[in-house]
């Protein structure tokens, strides 16, 4: 009460001057007409339940109600604003000066930085218990978006680069070069024929060198090409063109003088050749790059050495965008064995210009120069590695199958053990139930469960299958004991006490149980309890296309060795050799342990990928087998071919110069050389089309 008496004290005046605001005029002393009393203000009520009068409010104030304590008045001004300023620095406390200095007189300890490198508690601090690294949670949305991401910046970004550069150009160039080796031909031929007068020999020598250079204009990017690898330390069949082109222009410029007739239909069929392995190569490229970037899944073919009986085995693993960046630009071995054969022939091709300049002057030396470069190098020496590759990548493409190069296509073509589990041979959906039939007294419902129990302890394709019949009958699970594998297609467990067989017809036969007249149900799962036949249930197995084609390119080579994993019992040798219509000699049966064993071995994370994959199915990492076989053997025959015929046509050159034969070398012959040996390279080349 106290408080509120010194309150009303002060006079309006005075709360004014308190705020701050002088330019309110003074209040006058003339006491102001009480205010009505508001509704929600009632009178106060002491601890002794006494009524107590409310204080007078003047007219300009307001009235707070009060919250767990006494009234607050506030006056009201004319102005919107209140300076609040004299309020904030009032309510403020004021500093402990003597407190402030005490803080500033305090001295900093002498030694290190606390936690500085020199610094060392003084206390051990304690270790606490190990916590083990928590496992990374499989998120397969979150996998899927770090693959996309990786396909965008790598395989995505190089296929749109070669989409800008395209084909088209490259395509109209050859067709060019092409046309000009016909009509180049053409006139060489009737020059042989006699068919063109002396008087028109300069105007038929100056139309084959126009030519020539027409063939170098369409090429003039293999050339540039050949030029860079030169520089680049890698010397290729390009950069033995660009020095055939040199020799060819100096030789038809002597060509000119002697009415000799140049060499431009042999050299025009080289560039176009090589014109057409840029094409192969850049196709080959942009097939590769589509197949990777449409990728939803990526997984890999790897090497797991001594797999089975000593033989490497090719396993299945994550796919890694990496792997493939990494190795499929790499040069295979076929390229290096063609760039120190290029580096020989331009040996050759100076070593036969020294031996004509010697022996016959300066026009035989460029004539027999020219004529060496051209002899050293078949027209589809050109096409030997690109063409088999491109026609493999069209066939791969399909399938969504990439190679990891060179050294992809090594490992895949050793001796090498391919798995087959029954997801291959036959996928989830391909097995189907047809029927059942219940033989004896036992109730159906314990027959379906006994069988039930048996092949789910056992595992396989048909597991999913009896384990939903068994929840469509509402049926009880049972757990199996002493589970057994035996010879000829069937598995046996004990069932709550009871002893339970499960397996094909002649498994059954084999083991005596009586087979009623008339039930000889192939393709079917028989079930025997204690010696006696209670079910029968018919299984329908779809013939997949993948699995098909897979097992029969898997099939037809030698050096790959099929090993079934699986514990399938109606997988038999005669099931597959009958379903697949192949012949399972390539195929091993391992026994049931060895199959489990062998299923348990996994690819190693760390080892390199030979082939990826980004479809489901047997055939595309079949195809990968067998395609980087043929592959291989394709361009080491076709490599070596082309060697073999360019060394005996350097050695040709080098005995027609020896001689001074010099004559024979006409345009017609060296055209009809490199067009002789194109035959057996193209027909090598189409090798990967078997596949």
């Amino acid at each position: 009460m106290d408080e509120k008496e010194k309150i009303q004290e002060f006079s309006l005046e005075d709360i004014l001057k308190e705020f701050g605001d002088d330019s309110i005029p003074a209040v006058q002393d003339t006491p102001p007409e009480e205010p009505a009393t508001p509704a929600s203000a009632t009178p106060a009520v002491d601890d002794m339940g006494d009524t107590q009068p409310l204080p007078k409010i003047p007219q300009d104030t307001t009235v707070i109600p009060p919250v767990g304590g006494d009234t607050i008045v506030i006056p009201k001004v004319k102005h919107d604003t209140i300076r609040m300023e004299p309020i904030r620095d009032a309510e403020a406390p004021k500093e402990d000066t003597a407190q402030t200095q005490r803080f500033e007189t305090v001295q900093k300890p002498e030694g290190p930085e606390p936690y500085s490198d020199e610094w060392e508690p003084e206390y051990e601090q304690p270790m606490g218990p190990y916590v083990p690294p928590q496992p990374i949670v499989f998120r397969p949305r979150s996998r899927l978006r770090e693959l996309k991401r990786k396909l965008i910046a790598g395989p995505e970004r190089r296929y749109y680069e070669l989409s800008e550069q395209g084909v088209g150009k490259v395509q109209i160039a050859m067709i060019l070069s092409l046309v000009v080796v016909l009509l180049s031909a053409g006139a060489t031929v009737m020059y042989e024929m006699g068919m063109v007068q002396e008087s028109r020999m300069k105007f038929l020598i100056f139309g084959q060198f126009f030519a020539m250079m027409i063939s170098a204009l369409l090429g003039v990017y293999q050339l540039m090409d050949g030029i860079r690898d030169i520089f680049r330390l890698r010397f290729s069949l390009n950069s033995l063109l660009v020095f055939t082109f040199l020799t060819c222009c100096v030789d038809g410029v002597f060509c000119l003088q002697e009415l000799r007739v140049p060499c431009c239909a042999a050299f025009g069929l080289q560039v176009t050749m090589s014109l057409w392995s840029a094409y192969h190569q850049r196709t080959t490229e942009m097939g590769m790059m589509d197949t990777m970037r449409k990728a939803v899944r990526l997984d890999s073919l790897v090497a797991s050495p001594d797999y089975y009986e000593g033989r490497t085995g090719i396993l299945r693993g994550e796919g890694r965008v990496e792997d493939f960046m990494d190795q499929y630009e790499r040069p295979t071995g076929p390229e290096t064995a063609v760039t120190v054969y290029a580096i020989l022939a331009l040996l050759a091709g100076i070593g036969a210009g020294v031996m004509g300049f010697l022996l016959h002057g300066i026009s035989a030396a460029f004539q027999a120069a020219s004529v060496t470069l051209l002899a050293a190098a078949p027209a589809s020496f050109f096409v030997t590695i690109s063409r088999p590759t491109a026609i493999l990548e069209n066939r791969l493409h399909k399938l969504g199958t990439v190679l990891c190069g060179w050294q992809g296509v090594l490992g895949l073509t050793r001796k090498v053990v391919f798995p087959l589990n029954h997801e291959d041979l036959f996928p989830v959906g391909s097995a189907k139930m047809n029927g059942v039939k219940f033989y004896g007294t036992r109730n159906p419902d314990e027959v379906v469960a006994f069988t039930t129990a048996v092949i789910s302890a056992n595992g396989g394709g048909l597991a999913p299958l009896f384990e939903a019949l068994l929840d469509s009958r509402s049926g009880k699970h049972y757990d199996v004991e002493n589970l057994r594998y035996y010879e000829g297609g069937g598995i046996g467990g004990e069932v709550q006490g009871e002893s339970v067989l499960v397996g094909v017809l002649p498994f059954m036969k084999d083991m005596g149980v009586e087979i009623p007249e008339g039930t000889r149900v192939n393709s079917a799962v028989y079930a025997a309890i204690d010696g006696e036949l209670c079910g029968l249930f018919a299984i329908t197995y779809e013939k997949d296309r993948s699995s098909a084609a897979g097992m029969r390119t898997l099939c037809s080579y030698r050096s790959v060795k099929n090993v079934l994993t699986t514990g399938d019992f109606m997988l038999t040798e005669s099931f597959i050799r009958s379903r697949f219509g192949i012949r399972t000699k390539r195929i091993a049966f391992p026994d049931p342990e060895v199959r489990a064993e062998l299923q348990t071995v996994e690819a190693d994370p760390e080892a390199p990928a030979l082939a990826m994959t980004t479809q489901d199915g047997l055939a595309p990492k079949a195809f990968a087998v067998t395609g980087a076989r043929a592959l291989r053997t394709a361009c080491r025959t076709g490599v070596t071919v082309h060697i073999l015929a360019g060394t005996i046509g350097v050695a040709m050159m080098l005995v027609l110069t020896w001689y001074g034969a010099l004559h024979m070398l006409t345009p017609a012959n060296m055209f009809l050389y490199g067009l002789i040996w194109s035959v057996p390279g193209l027909l090598i080349t189409g090798w990967t089309r078997s596949v």
